[in-house]
């Protein structure tokens, strides 16, 4: 009985005790074409060697070895039987009782052959799991593809949102890029154990994409809001949650957390939600004093460009207001003239006048 090509490279570990046992199984599996197989007569490192860099396709285990139970095996496997990366087991034992086959599946067992083995049946069994084995592998490498697709198709049509909105209030563009790398240095510095610097990063840039829905009067209009218009405004950070709320992946989690809260304020005085302290979380607290910095800056339809000294002691004078004190701590340490204009992503700015300095005031800049 040969096997094709395909699963015959696929590795197989023999686990046996008996070394007389396993040679049977080894000169049975070679000579039906498997040409990947590994023999363990130690049952006390089979658990390891599964859990090692080699990754078998299906473990062939007997039942009863000294030190360490078949049964026993199966439980410490359990994790890797049934989710991925799965590793199918055939179970090959002289126990023929009901109770050692119903343990065995029970623990995550493919399939069962007793001994003598029938060779035939042995490898009609053994290429039966390894072909499901295959077929699992392609259908998960399938759905993987599919969904990274999907996902790239998502964050495609988001980026053109993001760069619609954010070309009517920054016509560079720049704006966001500024934002995530800000926010992606102070997340490196804060050495956050639940997000990383790469998930804010991505992340930050997409703070202000709900402003695809506020209209041109609104978000162009040189000089202070109404409070009309300051209510229409902010309901940017509802529409961005909602543009970003079926976001699955990583960095999309972390974007709808920070469209959403970024305008929070460390002594609960923001919106939407008026969260406070850390119940804010720690993306949006990030995201904030980046997103203020950059717009104190740069120049906008309703401002000119603060100068950088000015802007870094406004961040400063809200520690504890507005931002969460350990992040103004992260970003005092940061290089201000680098975050302001960074290679490649600055834009010309006409040095402020008094005036220009209070068209809105200095919290209200980044709406």
């Amino acid at each position: 009985m040969q096997q094709d090509a395909h699963i015959g490279d696929m590795k197989v570990v023999i686990a046996d005790d008996n070394h007389d046992n396993a040679e049977l199984l080894r000169q049975t599996l070679d000579g039906a074409g498997f040409r990947d197989l590994t023999v363990c007569h130690d049952a006390r490192a089979v658990v390891g060697l599964c859990n090692s860099a080699l990754q078998p396709d299906l473990l062939i285990l007997d039942l009863v070895m000294p030190g360490i139970s078949g049964h026993q095996i199966l439980g410490e496997l359990r994790p890797i039987l049934r989710a991925e990366p799965y590793l199918p087991v055939l179970v090959v034992t002289a126990d023929t009782t009901p109770q050692a086959k119903h343990r065995a599946l029970s623990l995550g067992a493919g399939d069962f052959v007793t001994k003598p083995i029938d060779p035939v049946e042995f490898l009609l069994r053994t290429s039966h799991l390894l072909h499901t084995h295959a077929l699992r592998r392609q259908l998960n490498h399938l759905v993987a593809t599919r969904t990274a697709e999907l996902e790239q198709a998502r964050r495609d049509t988001l980026e053109h949102l993001l760069a619609a909105a954010e070309c009517r209030d920054d016509n560079t563009g720049y704006h966001t890029v500024r934002v995530g790398r800000t926010s992606g240095q102070l997340a490196t510095l804060l050495d956050l154990p639940a997000v990383s610097p790469a998930q804010i990063t991505a992340a930050a840039p997409l703070h202000d994409i709900g402003k695809i829905g506020i209209a041109d009067e609104i978000l162009l209009k040189r000089g202070p809001l109404s409070a009309q218009e300051t209510m229409i405004m902010r309901r940017h950070v509802n529409i961005g949650s909602q543009i970003l709320g079926s976001g699955n992946t990583s960095h999309l989690v972390v974007a709808h957390e920070i469209a959403l809260y970024h305008h929070e304020r460390w002594d609960g005085t923001g919106y939407s939600n008026g969260l406070a302290g850390n119940d804010i979380p720690i993306a949006a607290r990030i995201t904030a004093v980046a997103d203020v910095f950059d717009a104190l800056t740069h120049s906008r339809p309703y401002k000119q460009a603060w100068p950088i000294d000015l802007a870094v002691a406004e961040i400063i004078s809200q520690r504890g207001r507005h931002f969460d004190p350990l992040v103004v701590d992260a970003f005092a340490q940061l290089d201000h003239n680098d975050l302001a204009n960074p290679a490649g992503l600055s834009e010309p700015s006409t040095s402020p006048t008094p005036s220009s300095l209070t068209l809105r005031p200095a919290i209200a800049l980044a709406q």
